[in-house]
């Protein structure tokens, strides 16, 4: 199982006082949250797409590529690109000039989005939502197979065979499908053969295992073979000293961000109590100490019949920069020997060089 955390670069303010960070001071430490996660052994760190005042992950590319250059060994991905309201051919560009400058390392994981602030920004409708996604979901794996592509579509110009450069480092881009609860996602990535991430942030994982079904047995139907549908969780997480100290740190900054978007979105307040039972033994967030977390990591990789990644979301809450790197180098250096030890390891990334 490949263990990692993702980043949406938020700039909440602190729950306790309201200090709103710098800008600049918090990017420069969500690169040195990078260089933790790199140097204390997890497997990948990827950055969210937003398009709203909360968060600093407008143009993830540039935050991905600072990283790439300042770490060794941990894979760099997108968590996610909202390809709906992109460029597949940009896009492309982007992550293999990511690719060659960590050699290997760049991922994509392409989804909807959650929130709809891309689509009027870039001059989309609401209403071409999924199409959107589909369409250029088609190109941005034709852009990977070939450097010259023949392609015509409804939402953007045709591709007459024209050079699409740079080329990346691996012969092949990984790209993986980032979905959240809706069927028909599921069953898309199956088919398609492309690795699967779940962004679970509420509810109990037990929960997803009917839609990872569907998810496999399309991919089953489709001819893929079971190793290439790998499932991924996107999970809230935070690991502390203590399970208490862990609740206690993350619970201020979780409710006041949940609050804002609930305000969005019609949904009540969160409390307490709700967050303490998405931290007990059935909910899923991964907020704890390290056995704790470690022992909830297995009991989810169990009860969806295997999952090849968990990443953290640890930045749905305000936090100090202090603890948040006290979690990360937990979450490498106590939590993931203990699930690697039980699982075994992640297989080695072999990174095949494309063809110059």
């Amino acid at each position: 199982m490949d263990i990692g955390i993702d980043s949406f670069a938020a700039i909440l303010p602190d729950p306790v006082t309201g200090r709103i960070p710098l800008p600049g001071d918090r990017l420069a430490n969500l690169l040195e949250e990078v260089e933790v996660a790199d140097r204390c052994g997890l497997d990948v760190f990827g950055i969210g797409e937003h398009h709203r005042p909360e968060f600093l992950d407008a143009a993830p590319t540039i935050i991905l590529a600072a990283a790439a250059a300042r770490t060794k060994t941990i894979r760099l991905t997108s968590a996610v690109t909202v390809l709906s309201a992109a460029d597949p051919v940009r896009v492309f560009q982007d992550f293999a000039t990511i690719d060659l400058i960590a050699k290997g390392r760049a991922e994509i994981v392409v989804g909807r989005g959650s929130f709809g602030e891309a689509y009027p920004l870039f001059g989309l409708q609401m209403e071409d939502y999924d199409s959107l996604f589909a369409e250029k979901l088609d190109l941005l794996l034709k852009l990977r197979e070939t450097t010259h592509v023949q392609w015509s579509g409804r939402h953007r110009p045709a591709l007459t065979g024209q050079g699409v450069y740079p080329r990346p480092y691996q012969e092949t881009l990984p790209v993986w499908v980032g979905v959240g609860g809706t069927p028909q996602s599921f069953v898309r990535a199956g088919l398609l053969g492309l690795p699967l991430m779940v962004a679970i942030i509420g509810g109990e994982f037990r929960r997803f295992r009917p839609l990872v079904d569907l998810y496999r047995e399309a991919g089953e139907r489709a001819g893929h073979p079971p190793e290439r549908l790998k499932v991924g969780l996107h999970a809230i997480g935070f690991v502390g000293a203590t399970t208490q100290e862990a609740k206690d740190a993350y619970f201020p900054g979780w409710q006041y961000a949940f609050s804002m978007i609930g305000r969005e979105r019609g949904w009540s307040p969160p409390t307490r109590s709700q967050f303490e039972a998405m931290c007990g033994s059935h909910g899923a967030f991964l907020i704890g100490d390290p056995p704790s977390v470690a022992a909830k990591m297995l009991a989810a990789n169990d009860v969806l019949g295997g999952v090849s990644r968990i990443t953290f979301q640890m930045s749905a809450a305000s936090l100090e920069h202090s603890a948040m790197t006290r979690a990360i180098e937990r979450l490498g250096t106590e939590v993931a020997p203990v699930v690697r030890r039980t699982l075994g390891p992640s297989p080695v990334v072999a990174i095949d060089r494309a063809p110059i």
